[in-house]
C-alpha cells in the first residue's frame, strides 16, 4: 500500500496543472450562452396552451443541439423555449416539434419517475455559483419531477418543491408550461443574473438535445445564464405545513412457547398532529422547523440480502432531511466514512422508527459562503436512550467552480457513549479543459471524538477523478480511517483500514451503425487493515459494454476477488466459513433493454467460486406499462451457494402494481420478500394530490413471517395510517 500511496502522490500535480484555463475553442453548444428575459404584466394561465399575451412578448430560443447520440449535432427535431417572469414567479414554455403519433407519453402517476417518456427540463443556478441548483422536469401529461444538484454534477430526486405544471399533445408535437415560484427558490436578489439551462428527451429515438453542454452533461457547472431577473418577491417568505396522522397499529399474538407471557394481540391507536415551519432569514437563507415529525407515509426501502460480514447503505427518503440536503455533502464521500448520514437520526439500526420530538435547521448561501446548521431532538425508543443530534457544515466557493469547506457534529444516537467530530474539506473542479473533458481532484480530513475512545480516530482521504463520456476517463482515491474512527452521525461500516481505488474506462462512440457506444475498462479497490494485512481485494474487468441507438444494453464483466477473514464467518445459519485467506473470482452477464419500450427490465447471470466453493447468482427484472394508468413490475434474485461447510439458496421476490387514476390520485401496491429473514412485507399507498404542496395519503403496511421455515406465513404486524397535510403560504 505504501507504494500505491507514493504513486498517488506523484499523479495529484497534474490534476492541478489543470488549473489554467483552456485555451481550445469550444463548440458553439458548449459555450455560456446568455438571454436578456423580458417581465410580463400579466402571468401565463398554466394550462398547457401558449396562447397568452406573455408568451407573445417572451423571449424565444431555439439553438439547441444534440447531446445524444452525438453531441454538437443539430437535433432531429425543432424545440422553441419561452422565458418570461413577474415579482412572483419564473415562467417556462415550451413548444416541442414533432409527428404527435412518435409522443411518447404513458407515465401518468405524479411521483414516478418520467425518463421513460418524452420529457422537457429546466436546470436552475439562482446563485450563479456553477456548484448547485435546481431541476425541474415534467413530460407530455403534464407531471412534475424535481431534484436537487449535490457534488455539482449528482441529482438527489427525492426532494420535492413546490411548482406548477402543465401540457398538452396537438398536431405540432406538444407544449408545456411551467411556473417556479420564487417562494419555492434560495436566491441573492443583488443578482439579476442566474445559470440556466434546458434538455429535452425524445423517447422513441433515446435522443437528448439541450442548450448547453460539455461532455454530455447539462448540470450547474454546465449551463447558460439568464440575466434581468430584478424585483423577485417572496412575501413574508413563510410556509407552514400542518398535518394530521392517525394511525392504527397491531401485532398479532406469538404462538411461540418460549415466549409465553405474550397472549393476546397488542393494539394501538394514535392521533397525532404535526407541523413544519419553513421561513426565508434572508431569499438565500432558509430556517426550518418541525414539531413531532412523521414519516409515516415515506417509501419503503427497497429490501437487499446481504452477503457480506458488513453492513449495508441505504439512502435517505425523509422529505425534512432531502431539503438543501446538498450543502450537508462533504468530500464527495458516498457511503463509508462519511461523517454526517442523516438516516442516523429518527431510525434505529434495524430501521424501526424513532420519533423526532422536535428539529430545527437552517441552511443557504451569503455571499460566496454556503451554510448549514440542523439540530434534532430524538425520542427514545426501548433501550434506545432520548439523544440529540447537531451538524453544522460550512463552505465557501473558490476559483470559478472549486469550494473548501468544514463540518462539526454532535450526538450518538442509539448509544450511550458522547461523541463528536470535526472535518476539513477542499474540492478543485474544471469542466472547461480542452476538448470538454473534466477533472475533479478532492481532500478531506476528519477527527472524532468518543468518549472513552484511546485508538486512532482521525481519518482521511484524497482522489483524482476524470468522469469523461468519451474517450479515456478515470479515477484514483486514497482513504485512511484510523481504527478509533467514529463517525457518531455518519455512516461506518469499515473502520480501521486503509483503501486504494482506480477505475479506468474508454468509450467508443461510433456515428452510425447498430452502436451508439461501446466501453471496456478495469475498476480495482484494495482494502487493507492499519497493519498492513489484506480485508478484501477487488479487480473488475469490463470485457465490453454494448448500448445500442434506443439504449439497450448488454455487458461482460469478469471479477478476480481476495477476502481475508479474521475470524470465521457465519454467511448463513449454521453455515460457516472459516477464518483464512480466499481468492476466487466470478464472471457476469448483463442484458438491460430501454425503459421507453412498453415491456422492459434486466437481466443479469453470474457464475464463479465464492470463498472456497461456489456462487451462482441470477437476477431480473420485467415492468408491464400497457397504458398511463397500469404500471406492474416483477423482480427476482437468486444465489445458490455451495460451501465445504454447507449448502444454502437465498431468494429475494419484488411485486409492485401502480395505477394511476388520474394526475392527481393514485394507488401503489409493493410486496416484498426474502428467504433470509423470512419476511414478507405488504405495503399498500393510495395517494392524492389536488396540487403542489398539498397531499394526503392512506397507507397500509402488513408483515408476514415464516417463523416456523414451513412456508406458512403469520400476521408479524399490520398497521393502517391515514395523513394529510396542507402548505400554506404567506
Amino acid at each position: 500500500m505504501a507504494r500505491l500511496r507514493r504513486t498517488l502522490s506523484a499523479l495529484l500535480p497534474l490534476g492541478f496543472a489543470a488549473v489554467a484555463p483552456a485555451q481550445e475553442q469550444l463548440p458553439e453548444g458548449a459555450r455560456e450562452k446568455s438571454v436578456r428575459i423580458v417581465r410580463t404584466a400579466a402571468p401565463p394561465v398554466i394550462d398547457g396552451a401558449l396562447d397568452e399575451e406573455a408568451w407573445r412578448l417572451a423571449v424565444p430560443l431555439e439553438d439547441l443541439h444534440e447531446i445524444q447520440p452525438t453531441e454538437y449535432a443539430p437535433p432531429s427535431e425543432r424545440t422553441v423555449v419561452y422565458l418570461t417572469y413577474d415579482s412572483d414567479a419564473l415562467y417556462i414554455g415550451a413548444r416541442l416539434y414533432q409527428d404527435p403519433s412518435e409522443v411518447t407519453a404513458r407515465i401518468l402517476r405524479q411521483g414516478e419517475e418520467v425518463f421513460g417518456d418524452d420529457w422537457f427540463s429546466v436546470v436552475l443556478d439562482p446563485f450563479h455559483d456553477r456548484r448547485s441548483g435546481y431541476r425541474f422536469l415534467t413530460n407530455p401529461n403534464g407531471l412534475r419531477q424535481e431534484g436537487l444538484f449535490q457534488n455539482v454534477s449528482e441529482e438527489q430526486w427525492d426532494w420535492e418543491g413546490i411548482w406548477y405544471a402543465a401540457s398538452r399533445i396537438d398536431d405540432q408535437g406538444w407544449t408545456t408550461e411551467i411556473a417556479i415560484p420564487f417562494k419555492t427558490l434560495s436566491f441573492d436578489p443583488a443578482n439579476d443574473t442566474w445559470g440556466i439551462n434546458f434538455r429535452r428527451a425524445i423517447a422513441i429515438r433515446d435522443e437528448r438535445t439541450g442548450w448547453v453542454s460539455r461532455n454530455r452533461n447539462s448540470d450547474p457547472s454546465t449551463s447558460g445564464v439568464v440575466v434581468g431577473l430584478v424585483g423577485l418577491e417572496q412575501g413574508a417568505g413563510l410556509d407552514i405545513v400542518p398535518s394530521a396522522t392517525w394511525l392504527n397499529r397491531r401485532t398479532p399474538r406469538r404462538d411461540d412457547p418460549a415466549t409465553p407471557e405474550i397472549e393476546a394481540d397488542v393494539a394501538d391507536a394514535d392521533f397525532e398532529p404535526s407541523f413544519d415551519l419553513f421561513y426565508k432569514i434572508t431569499p438565500s437563507l432558509t430556517g426550518s422547523l418541525t414539531v413531532n415529525t412523521d414519516f409515516s407515509a415515506t417509501d419503503v426501502d427497497d429490501r437487499q440480502v446481504n452477503l457480506t460480514r458488513f453492513g449495508l447503505f441505504f439512502p435517505e427518503k425523509r422529505d425534512f432531511f432531502l431539503q438543501d440536503a446538498d450543502i450537508f455533502e462533504f468530500g464527495g464521500l458516498e457511503a463509508n466514512g462519511r461523517p454526517f448520514f442523516s438516516r442516523r437520526i429518527g431510525l434505529s439500526g434495524e430501521g424501526t422508527p424513532i420519533d423526532l420530538d422536535v428539529g430545527g435547521k437552517i441552511t443557504g448561501r451569503v455571499g460566496r459562503f454556503n451554510l448549514g446548521l440542523l439540530s434534532v431532538r430524538q425520542g427514545e425508543l426501548g433501550l434506545v436512550p432520548a439523544d440529540n443530534a447537531t451538524v453544522g457544515r460550512a463552505s465557501v466557493n473558490l476559483l470559478a467552480e472549486s469550494s473548501a469547506g468544514l463540518i462539526a457534529t454532535e450526538g450518538n444516537p442509539g448509544s450511550t457513549v458522547d461523541n463528536s467530530l470535526v472535518g476539513l474539506d477542499f474540492r478543485y473542479r474544471n469542466s472547461r479543459l480542452p476538448g470538454g473533458k473534466l477533472i475533479e481532484v478532492g481532500a478531506w480530513a476528519q477527527e472524532s471524538d468518543t468518549e472513552g475512545e484511546l485508538g486512532d480516530q482521525k481519518a482521511y482521504g484524497i482522489r483524482i477523478d476524470a468522469p469523461n463520456n468519451t474517450g479515456l476517463g478515470g479515477g484514483l482515491a486514497y482513504t485512511r480511517l484510523g481504527e478509533g474512527f467514529e463517525p457518531g452521525l455518519g455512516f461506518l461500516n469499515r473502520p480501521g483500514v486503509e483503501t486504494l481505488g482506480l477505475e479506468t474506462e474508454y468509450t467508443h462512440r461510433p456515428r452510425s451503425g447498430l452502436l451508439r457506444a461501446i466501453v471496456s475498462g478495469l475498476e480495482a479497490e484494495r482494502i487493507e487493515l492499519l497493519s498492513g494485512e489484506l480485508q478484501s481485494q477487488a479487480v473488475e474487468y469490463r470485457l465490453f459494454g454494448l448500448e445500442n441507438r434506443v439504449g439497450d444494453a448488454l455487458s461482460l464483466e469478469h471479477e478476480a476477488q481476495q477476502e481475508r477473514l479474521e475470524e470465521d464467518f457465519e454467511i448463513h445459519d449454521g453455515i460457516v466459513i472459516a477464518q483464512g485467506h480466499y481468492s476466487f473470482g466470478n464472471t457476469r452477464l448483463s442484458l438491460e433493454t430501454a425503459d421507453q419500450r412498453r415491456v422492459w427490465g434486466s437481466f443479469d447471470y453470474q457464475a464463479g467460486d465464492f470463498f472456497d466453493g461456489e456462487r451462482t447468482e441470477i437476477s431480473a427484472e420485467i415492468n408491464w406499462r400497457p397504458s398511463g394508468r397500469l404500471r406492474t413490475g416483477f423482480l427476482y434474485e437468486w444465489n445458490d451457494i455451495r460451501l465445504p461447510a454447507g449448502d444454502f439458496v437465498t431468494r429475494l421476490v419484488g411485486f409492485r402494481t401502480d395505477i394511476a387514476f388520474s394526475t392527481k390520485l393514485s394507488w401503489v401496491t409493493r410486496i416484498q420478500y426474502d428467504n433470509v429473514s423470512e419476511l414478507m412485507g405488504i405495503n399498500l399507498r393510495l395517494h392524492w394530490i389536488p396540487e403542489a404542496g398539498r397531499e394526503g395519503f392512506i397507507v397500509i403496511n402488513h408483515d408476514l413471517e415464516d417463523r416456523d421455515l414451513d412456508n406458512r406465513f403469520h400476521s408479524a404486524l399490520s398497521e393502517a395510517g391515514v395523513k394529510f397535510s396542507y402548505t400554506f403560504r404567506f
